[in-house]
């Protein structure tokens, strides 16, 4: 199976980011375009209730899923966008460790927010995604 997506790195900006800078998608790929993973259990509850790590974790699962369901894995993401609600830099920082060990090797672009509320009661994380897959 040909990877429909190239991680782009470069050599003359900073080395700390913890993921690629830019990623290409190969012509004639499928893309799809998810919606924010939530923590949301099956009977609609938040999970993991002020829990940053267990909600982003949650996501993770959530956003699996949705890939899965649309014939993808985790290893076709081309970028993410993780929102945190919070103003206070530890906590993004707990959350975006939790998303970074998920995506392994697969270190995609990705920009991570503080941001003031997020949707459902007690939700602190959501992380959107971009996905292509060669069918």
């Amino acid at each position: 199976m040909v990877d429909a997506v190239r991680l782009i790195r470069s050599a003359e900006l900073s080395d700390v980011a913890q993921y690629a800078y830019a990623s290409t998608v190969e012509s004639g790929a499928r893309l799809v375009f998810l919606a924010g993973a939530c923590p949301l259990e099956k009977d609609g509850s938040t999970a993991a209730v002020g829990d940053y790590a267990g909600q982003a974790a949650r996501c993770i699962e959530t956003l699996s899923e949705a890939l899965r369901s649309a014939g993808a894995t985790i290893e076709d993401v081309v970028s993410t966008r993780v929102l945190v609600a919070s103003s206070r830099r530890a906590d993004l920082v707990t959350a975006w460790e939790v998303v970074r060990d998920a995506f392994e090797e697969h270190d995609v672009p990705s920009t991570l927010m503080g941001v003031t509320v997020l949707g459902y009661d007690d939700q602190l994380v959501e992380i959107e995604a971009v996905a292509a897959v060669i069918d």
